[in-house]
């Protein structure tokens, strides 16, 4: 990571723990971040994508370690599955205790990943935690492949645009439950 990605890399954190949204790249779509256990940033976001806070939102992690709670109660069979398919495009329904409602649309679980995107992990990294990473995107419409579209529909409502690239995968993650059900396939 060269000095200009280190800035802002640093400028997009601070955005995050002051309670701001950050509009970032991830694997296959860019997505709009926030630090789930800030009540008013997780309504911004959901205002912004005009989305039912009952369905619910993804978190991701710098690694697998970041979700060691959830994973607690997973089989020798599902850890292994699930270490195989992170870092990567696979979003898993986890059992968690610890995500509020606003995260977890009000169920007992919640969506976790570990992108197969550096900076997105890095991202996660220096906030030090988990961070809710939706896809931007109007709820029901087609999500942001581009940082110029994503900052066309979003410029002028979030907090910080984190300058960089999707990494090459042709949508949104694919989201898995532990019970092998497909519940979105993946781009």
């Amino acid at each position: 990571m060269n000095a200009a990605e280190r800035w802002h890399l640093t400028q997009a954190t601070r955005v995050l723990r002051r309670g701001g949204v950050v509009l970032h790249a991830t694997e296959g779509v860019w997505g709009l971040a926030c630090d789930p256990f800030d009540p008013l940033a997780v309504a911004a976001i959901l205002h912004l994508k005009g989305r039912s806070i009952d369905k619910g939102l993804i978190v991701i992690g710098a690694d697998v370690e970041t979700f060691s709670e959830e994973l607690v109660e997973l089989s020798d069979a599902q850890l292994s599955e699930l270490r195989t398919s992170w870092p990567g495009p696979v979003t898993w329904v986890l059992p968690t205790k610890r995500f509020p409602f606003w995260v977890t649309g009000g169920g007992s679980s919640v969506a976790a990943r570990v992108p197969a995107h550096d900076q997105a992990r890095a991202l996660c990294s220096a906030f030090a935690g988990p961070l809710v990473s939706t896809s931007a995107n109007l709820s029901g419409r087609p999500p942001s492949r581009s940082g110029l579209k994503a900052v066309s529909i979003f410029k002028n409502d979030v907090d910080y645009v984190l300058p960089g690239e999707i990494s090459g995968f042709s949508g949104p993650s694919e989201i898995r439950s532990l019970h092998g059900e497909l519940i979105r396939s993946g781009g």
